[in-house]
């Protein structure tokens, strides 16, 4: 009786040891979940590109105050973080349709300087042998994009367009930049940096909750140059 009553005292006392040592064992797998894998996932999204994004599915923002450009107040000068901090001081405006000179085409991201300044060079050609009179800033129109590459029309604005002529030469087309409603936002500094505008952008809209179209124009605030350090670009993203 005596060995039955200390074998029973025993397993009581090993079963509150285990639930103890369970406990234990539970709190450190919610650690360790909240720790290590909440770190993982949040930088499996943070991964994802953010220009193709931006121009393709998109999540878009709108907040009505004037574009500014903010100043590095030592130098005087616009570092890069300035620049994207001003990206995402957005404009809503109304963007008109105008007649165009415009040429198509496509390219990869790694390029788009280069391919771009190529095209608009094209187009100055092109109106210089029709006598046409340009009317407005270059421009590109993003019309379809991915991670990769993009499909864009290099346009330069006309005062007005031929009367029933349509095809210019080189390529060259008469047509229309796009209208509607979009929010405008401003790039400066080199344009292989656009990139980080772009991400400023993407992440600023997300938080806003729009949604827009796969529909973005590029508007060159004097002659586009492709090794240019300090370009101005009006950006603007057509909402649905």
């Amino acid at each position: 009786m005596d060995l039955f009553r200390g074998l029973t005292h025993f397993l009581r006392r090993y079963r509150l040891l285990a639930a103890i040592a369970f406990l234990l064992i539970v709190v450190a797998i919610i650690i360790f979940e909240y720790k290590f894998l909440s770190k993982f996932r949040s930088d499996e999204v943070s991964n994802d590109p953010a220009r193709s994004a931006l121009r393709n599915e998109e999540g878009n923002k709108e907040e009505n105050s004037s574009v500014t450009q903010p100043r590095n107040k030592d130098t005087g000068s616009t570092t890069s973080q300035d620049s994207v901090a001003a990206a995402v001081i957005s404009q809503a405006v109304m963007v008109d349709a105008r007649p165009a000179a415009v040429l198509r085409g496509q390219g990869k991201w790694q390029d788009a300087a280069k391919i771009i300044f190529q095209a608009q060079t094209r187009l100055k050609e092109a109106i210089s042998k029709t006598g046409l009179t340009v009317n407005g800033r270059p421009i590109t129109v993003f019309t379809k994009t991915d991670d990769s590459g993009f499909n864009f029309e290099a346009m330069l604005p006309l005062t007005t367009a031929p009367e029933g002529k349509l095809n210019l030469i080189d390529g060259v087309e008469i047509g229309a930049s796009p209208s509607g409603k979009a929010l405008k936002f401003q790039h400066h500094g080199a344009y292989e940096e656009i990139e980080a505008t772009y991400e400023a952008i993407a992440a600023y809209l997300d938080e806003k909750g729009l949604d827009s179209k796969d529909l973005i124009i590029e508007e060159y605030v004097g002659e586009f140059r492709e090794d240019d350090e300090n370009i101005d670009v009006d950006i603007y993203v057509f909402l649905k």
